[in-house]
């Protein structure tokens, strides 16, 4: 065709990134702002009812390794500058030893199909969280300006959010099609835009817990999700009771079923998502009824206030103001087992607690980490490959990791209270909106002002998911051509288009799995930790947006959740790309001239052994942590035993048809 031409033969990718440029794309697949927002609720859900409790010291110790894994990125860059990242990394590092070259091809297909699992499903991660938090922002919106009959303010729909998937995935495969150089630009702007946003609201999360001592009247949601001021009282709706069940903790009881909690009066609908409804109580604080027999209510305005004028009858005693606590925030049932609320001091957020939940943290926490090597991948299009790339390497690390999501998951964490506790957090599609929701409100003194403030740092937040996904899909684009213009996989991937210099097949076939693997982490996001009760998912919408892919409560807790599911896949994928670069930096300073003991034993070796825990974690942690699931990491590790399998009947039968050694019995040309 006349615009694609193959690398070995044509074009090259211009060199046009300095070290900014370079930097801003690794920050943007880092993106603190969006990944504060979108994994909060799922490292509270994590090893629930307990582990989140350690969820700050999980993202350290992440952030350790990823440090560790990074100086190894960095110091292999100085030695290898050029497209392919670990994949480029292996072969070279293994060309270069005496007997070690026969394993040079070997190792460099390992790590390559390797990296996929992290890089072909992290954008479809990407792409299917994006969907969720532009559903929940189409759900707010409806309920604020509209009755909410369309969409729900807490339940994103299904259907809204599969056709968002692929729209968004091929949007974004677009952008990355035109060119590096526009994108950078991009990622740039967002950058700068989400860390002030991120900062912005963690000092306000801050405030708001050093100027609310215990006792202090506070704002707390509602039913409908608005913030209110006031204590909401319920009776029991006697038109649809709660079922009772046998309660198995104490024979020849019974107990409320949880997926059947009956009713409340008044019935929550869509107009709660906009006033607080709050019943007029006499100077016994008893509920008053009015003529007709019914509960007298009195509901508040958009800004969470009590009108000027009581309804009759004359009110004797004035709803009571919400006072927070932050003592009793961990509890142990009579078995030992531990639920976590909110921490009682600034001292238990960064604890450990328990090593257990500290790893199970770190598992997660993986996700919202990487990405600072993916500037290893452009080697081609940095100016000064050798200077710059090492440099861009650790400081997009450090500043995202060790700065923002350091400080704003310390800012979220130490805002947790009984007025919101980490309970509420795991039960909330945006617990983190929520909270901005809430301190918006404190802090400009009206409800309608905290859903502002919300909606603004939600567009952030999107903003930086573009970022993200973007860079997503520049990285794992790179790698896939890297390993087709060596033949290790398809040819055609080998090839870049001949005006824009871009992978184009690669970023094409990428466009394709975004899209389906966003619809599959959404498809099951309200299942497992995540499942809704049956009252939750009766009062959605009745139209055609929520008719299919929501499941009550007795078959959705049967399913395991599915952004848990997938993200555990792309971690496990991570660990593996992390380990084995670790394993490739040590080979590569064996025995060099530029060998450190620190840089290129024993940090690279911490690596690895931190790396390889996490992996292992997944078989055993289910049998030490009560409330750790074992569906979600065994699903992730069934998944990459399948790709393990049948990345060795691909190898071997490419090895065959293209006539090559699997061990090679001279060495190739070696790097300079």
């Amino acid at each position: 065709m006349a615009n694609e031409t193959p690398t070995p033969s044509g074009t090259s990718p211009k060199a046009t990134l300095g070290l900014t440029g370079l930097t801003s794309n690794a920050m943007a697949l880092i993106a603190p702002g969006a990944f504060l927002w979108l994994t909060f609720g799922g490292q509270v859900l994590t090893g629930a009812p307990a582990a989140g409790m350690s969820m700050w010291l999980g993202i350290l110790f992440a952030l350790l390794l990823c440090l560790a894994t990074a100086v190894a990125y960095a110091e292999l860059s100085k030695l290898y500058p050029g497209a392919g990242s670990s994949y480029f990394f292996a072969e070279q590092a293994f060309v270069s030893k005496k007997q070690a070259f026969k394993w040079a091809r070997l190792s460099k297909f390992v790590i390559g199909w390797a990296s996929h699992l992290y890089y072909w499903v992290y954008p479809g991660v990407m792409v299917g969280v994006t969907a969720m938090i532009v559903g929940y922002m189409i759900g707010q919106i409806d309920s604020h300006f509209s009755d909410g009959s369309h969409f729900s303010a807490s339940i994103p729909s299904p259907i809204f959010m599969w056709v968002f998937c692929i729209a968004f995935a091929f949007g974004v495969s677009y952008i990355a099609y035109r060119g590096v150089v526009g994108s950078t630009g991009v990622g740039v702007a967002i950058n700068v835009t989400q860390i002030i946003a991120l900062l912005i609201f963690s000092v306000m999360a801050i405030a708001h817990r050093s100027n609310h001592p215990e006792g202090s009247n506070i704002w707390v949601l509602n039913s409908g999700g608005s913030p209110t001021q006031y204590v909401q009282d319920t009776i029991p709706d006697p038109a649809n009771p709660p079922k009772m069940i046998p309660d198995p903790a104490h024979a020849g009881q019974t107990m409320v079923d949880p997926a059947n909690p009956g009713g409340t009066l008044p019935k929550v609908d869509s107009a709660s998502n906009e006033v607080d409804v709050m019943y007029a109580a006499d100077k016994d604080g008893k509920v008053i009824n009015g003529a007709d027999g019914n509960p007298i209510v009195i509901p508040t305005d958009k800004d969470g206030k009590l009108p000027a004028a009581l309804p009759a009858p004359a009110i004797k005693a004035i709803p009571e103001l919400v006072t927070v606590s932050y003592l009793g925030g961990v509890t142990k049932d009579d078995k030992g087992v531990e639920t976590f609320n909110y921490h009682e001091s600034a001292k238990s957020v960064v604890a450990p607690h328990k090593i257990g939940y500290v790893l199970i943290q770190a598992c997660i926490a993986i996700l919202i980490l990487v990405g600072f090597e993916s500037v290893t991948s452009m080697g081609e299009e940095a100016k000064n490959a050798k200077r710059d790339i090492p440099k861009a390497v650790i400081l997009s690390l450090i500043i995202q990791g060790g700065f923002c999501y350091l400080f704003e998951y310390f800012a979220a964490n130490f805002y947790l209270n009984s007025g919101y506790t980490a309970t509420t957090a795991g039960g909330s599609s945006a617990p983190i909106g929520d909270i901005m929701q809430l301190v918006g409100a404190w802090t400009f003194g009206s409800a309608n002002a905290g859903w502002w403030f919300m909606m603004i740092e939600a567009c952030t937040v999107f903003l930086a998911l573009i970022g993200t996904t973007l860079s997503c899909v520049n990285t794992g684009a790179r790698v896939t051509y890297a390993m087709g213009r060596d033949e290790e996989m398809g040819s055609h991937f080998g090839i870049l288009h001949g005006k824009n210099a871009t992978p184009h097949r690669a970023i094409w076939t990428l466009a394709f799995l975004s899209a389906f693997l966003g619809i599959l982490t959404v498809m099951f996001w309200f299942c497992g930790p995540a499942a809704q009760a049956d009252s939750v998912i009766d009062a959605l919408p009745k139209n055609f947006l929520y008719k299919i892919g929501l499941f009550h409560n007795a078959l959705s807790t049967k399913i395991p959740q599915s952004f848990l599911a997938i993200t555990l896949i792309s971690n496990f994928g991570t660990f593996l790309l992390y380990m084995m670069s670790c394993i490739i930096a040590i080979v590569a300073f064996h025995e060099h001239h530029m060998h450190g003991f620190i840089k290129h034993k024993f940090i690279p070796m911490f690596g690895l052994l931190a790396n390889l825990l996490c992996m292992i974690f997944y078989l055993v942690g289910p049998f030490f942590v009560a409330g750790m699931s074992p569906k979600e990491p065994y699903v992730a590790l069934g998944v990459a035993f399948l790709w393990g399998i049948y990345g060795i009947f691909y190898f071997m039968g490419r090895s065959k048809k293209l006539g090559r050694e699997v061990i090679l019995t001279k060495p190739p040309m070696a790097a300079t």
